[in-house]
C-alpha cells in the first residue's frame, strides 16, 4: 500500500463537514474492501472517538511520546475554545460520540475546567473519556468528574513511562492496584492502556493474566505497539512486535484463543479487538459466531450503550430483543449452548462471570503513513479547523499546536506567548535549541 511523501503529508488537511458522516464512513469502508457484516464504521458509528488535547503539557516524560518537542512551550488552550472544539465534535458526528478528553496530561488543567469540560461534553449527549496516567487523577477529582458525566477513565501505566522505583510492567502492577482502588466503587468504566516496545514485549502475557484477574473491576484492556511519532526516544520498532505476535501473546496470557474478527473498527492493519467472558479469572472467548453477532451488532445500533451503567444497558438491550424474536432466539439458542460448555466453571464460580475487552492499536510512524489506513482512521484529533486522523496529526503536530486562535471577540490568541492580539499573525515557531531547558523533552533533553 502507498505510503505519504513528505510533501503530501504537509498538503493534508483535516477532514470537511458531510451531512451524513455514517453513510460517508460506509463508502470509505467499501472502497477499501473493508465493508462486511462485522465492521463497525459506517455501521454502528461514523468514528470510533474523537481526541480534544486540552494542554500540550505532561508531567512525565515516556521514552515512546506522540507530544511535539515543542508542546511543553505551548500554553493551555483558552477553555472557550475547548469548548468550541467540543462543539465541533457535535456537529460533524452527533450525539453519543465518544470524545478523548486527553493532552498532554489532561489533569494538569484546573479541576473547574476540567469538570466544565466534561459536563459540556454530557450536556451535548455525547460520552467522554479521562485519558490520564493518574499521577494527579485523587479520588476527589474522580467523584467531581463523575457527577459532571464522565463515563470512562483510561489509566495509562507502562515501562516508557520511566517511574522511579517500577523497572518492569510486573512490578508496575503495584500501580495499577492502587488505581483500582482509587476508582472503587464509581460509575466509571476502566481502562488500562499499555505502550508495547522491545523492553516490556516478552510481558503481554503475565500483564493479561493480571488484567484476568482484576477484570471485575476493568472494561478494557488496550495495548499499543511501539511507534515513532514525535519526541519518544525509542524510534525504530523490533521486527517481531506485530499485530500477528501481539494476539498471539495476549492468546497465550488469556489461556484460549480470542476471536479478534467478529468486531471490526475501520483497517484490520490498525486495530484488533476481541472480547473474553472471564470466570475464576479464567478467560474464555466470547465472540464464537461472527455471523451472529455481526447481525446482533448491526441491527442493534439503535440501543444508547452506557459503558459505566452495564444494568440499564442490558435492560435498554433485553427491550430491544423484545422487538427483534428472530434474533432473540437465535442468541437463546447460542446461550444455551455456550452455558452448558462452559457448566463446570459457572457451577464453581457460583455464576459469576464478567466480559473483559482487549484491543490493540498499531499506530504508525510519523514518516511511514499508509494513505488507506489514514483515509480509513477510527481514530481522530479535533483541531482548530476539524478532525483529523490521529497518526496524521501526529506527524504534523507542529503545524496544529502552533496555530494562532480566533477568539470569540475576533481578537488572536497565540499559544507560543499566550497573548491576545488584534490582528492574526504568522507564530514565529522558536527552534527547539533555543527554548529554555525547562520546556526540554524527549530527545531534546537527551541531546542537551
Amino acid at each position: 500500500m502507498p505510503l505519504f511523501s513528505k510533501d503530501q503529508i504537509k498538503q493534508l488537511e483535516p477532514i470537511d463537514w458531510v451531512a451524513d458522516p455514517l453513510k460517508a464512513a460506509r463508502t470509505t469502508m467499501k472502497k477499501y474492501g473493508l465493508w462486511n457484516i462485522n465492521q463497525q464504521m459506517g455501521s454502528r458509528w461514523p468514528i470510533a472517538c474523537v481526541a480534544v488535547e486540552i494542554t500540550q503539557r505532561c508531567n512525565l516524560d515516556c521514552t515512546l511520546c506522540y507530544l511535539s518537542e515543542h508542546s511543553e512551550s505551548i500554553h493551555d488552550l483558552p477553555l472557550d475554545e475547548v469548548m468550541r472544539r467540543i462543539e465541533q465534535v457535535y456537529r460533524y458526528y452527533g450525539k453519543n460520540t465518544d470524545i478523548q478528553v486527553t493532552g498532554g496530561e489532561p489533569t494538569l488543567r484546573k479541576p473547574d475546567e476540567l469538570c466544565a469540560i466534561i459536563a459540556r461534553i454530557r450536556k451535548l449527549g455525547m460520552r467522554a473519556t479521562l485519558m490520564t496516567n493518574g499521577i494527579r487523577a485523587s479520588r476527589s477529582l474522580l467523584e467531581k468528574l463523575c457527577r459532571v458525566g464522565l463515563t470512562d477513565v483510561a489509566f495509562h501505566v507502562d515501562t516508557t513511562q520511566q517511574r522511579k522505583g517500577y523497572d518492569t510492567e510486573l512490578e508496575l502492577n503495584v500501580v495499577r492496584r492502587t488505581y483500582l482502588d482509587k476508582v472503587k466503587g464509581l460509575p466509571l468504566s476502566v481502562m488500562f492502556n499499555t505502550t508495547l516496545h522491545e523492553g516490556n514485549y516478552h510481558e503481554i502475557p503475565e500483564l493479561v493474566r493480571f488484567f484476568c484477574a482484576h477484570a471485575t473491576q476493568l472494561r478494557t484492556a488496550s495495548f499499543q505497539l511501539q511507534a515513532d511519532t514525535g519526541r519518544g526516544t525509542l524510534t525504530t520498532r523490533a521486527d517481531d512486535i506485530t499485530l500477528k505476535n501481539t494476539v498471539e501473546r495476549i492468546n497465550q496470557g488469556s489461556g484460549t484463543v480470542l476471536n479478534f474478527d467478529a468486531v471490526q473498527a475501520g483497517h484490520p492493519n490498525c486495530n484488533r479487538y476481541a472480547l473474553a467472558l472471564v470466570i475464576n479469572n479464567q478467560a474464555h472467548n466470547f465472540y464464537d459466531d461472527n455471523r451472529l453477532f455481526g447481525q446482533v451488532l448491526r441491527t442493534s445500533k439503535t440501543v444508547n450503550w452506557q459503558r459505566n451503567q452495564p444494568v440499564q444497558s442490558v435492560y435498554r438491550f433485553g427491550l430491544w430483543l423484545l422487538k427483534h424474536p428472530s434474533i432473540a432466539l437465535r442468541l437463546a439458542v447460542w446461550g444455551s449452548r455456550r452455558l452448558w460448555q462452559l457448566k463446570r466453571a459457572l457451577i464453581t464460580s457460583r455464576g459469576k462471570a464478567t466480559t473483559l475487552s482487549f484491543i490493540v492499536h498499531n499506530f504508525m510512524d510519523a514518516s511511514q503513513l499508509d494513505q488507506e489506513r489514514v483515509a480509513c482512521c477510527v481514530f481522530n484529533t479535533m483541531t482548530r479547523d476539524g478532525p483529523i486522523s490521529m497518526c496524521l496529526h501526529n506527524a504534523k503536530r507542529d503545524g496544529f499546536i502552533h496555530q494562532a486562535i480566533q477568539t470569540s471577540e475576533g481578537k488572536y490568541w497565540s499559544p507560543v506567548t499566550g497573548s491576545l492580539s488584534g490582528t492574526e499573525q504568522i507564530i514565529k515557531v522558536i527552534p527547539v535549541d533555543q527554548l529554555p531547558s525547562r520546556f526540554l523533552r524527549g530527545r531534546s533533553r537527551t541531546i542537551n
